[in-house]
């Protein structure tokens, strides 16, 4: 399959040093800034994170993220939900910012064939990177193959649940495996500001859609999805 990077902007197009308490904001929207290394995590290190999703009548969730284990060579992070989303999913990451078992939309748990590169770092301004992986999805029991793009931003002064922190901007950008013959596949646009200071991501701002088959008169464009993510609070381990 060859895609090139412009189809799937074009389809996407179809569908948008700091402390926990309160960081002294020191950069402007899309400023530059540090690289950014990888995190060291920790086992019991917690992010605990609120979500909502929708649009007139939102459906709000809790989700917390914790490390149960994790050494040279990989890490575990168990995700819990409460609320109007419930459930759990289990996250394995190899080397930094590579995931090997993982979300990439909403709860479904994929295991990679090659592991995705969520974060390539370091990360600076400007940096990008683009892949397409082979998957299988355990909530469909259904290989595929995704591609997903990461352009990375400036700096911003973020302000959360948590407090305020300065944080990297990335946008993501995903082609989905979920086509059928009735409808294409799920393009995603997201937004992601990751703050090193806690070594997750502090908020996030998520739109998805596809595009029915048919004739160009009948054939819709489907929401599917309109999510935020904001950090609560987070807890290191030992």
């Amino acid at each position: 399959m060859s895609i090139t990077l412009r189809t799937i902007i074009a389809a996407v197009t179809l569908v948008g040093a700091a402390s926990l308490t309160g960081c002294a904001g020191t950069f402007e929207p899309g400023a530059a800034g540090p690289a950014v290394d990888a995190p060291n995590w920790h086992t019991g290190d917690r992010w605990v994170y609120r979500g909502q999703d929708g649009f007139r009548l939102p459906v709000t969730w809790q989700e917390t993220h914790t490390v149960t284990a994790t050494d040279n060579a990989r890490t575990t992070i168990v995700v819990d939900y409460d609320g109007g989303v419930h459930g759990s999913r289990t996250e394995i990451w190899g080397g930094p910012g590579e995931l090997l078992q993982g979300a990439l939309m909403d709860i479904e748990t994929r295991q990679f064939a090659t592991p995705l590169r969520k974060l390539a770092f370091p990360l600076e301004r400007g940096k990008t990177w683009s892949q397409w992986v082979e998957n299988y999805n355990e909530t469909t029991r259904r290989r595929g193959q995704i591609n997903h793009y990461v352009s990375v931003g400036g700096w911003e002064h973020v302000a959360t649940p948590a407090g305020s922190f300065d944080a990297i901007r990335m946008r993501v950008l995903m082609r989905l495996d979920d086509d059928e013959f009735w409808r294409f596949p799920t393009t995603c646009n997201y937004v992601l500001w990751y703050a090193p200071s806690i070594g997750a991501t502090v908020r996030e701002e998520k739109d998805a859609e596809y595009l029915e088959k048919g004739d160009a008169i009948d054939s819709q464009v489907i929401r599917a999805q309109h999510t935020l993510i904001e950090l609560v609070s987070f807890s290191r381990g030992g």
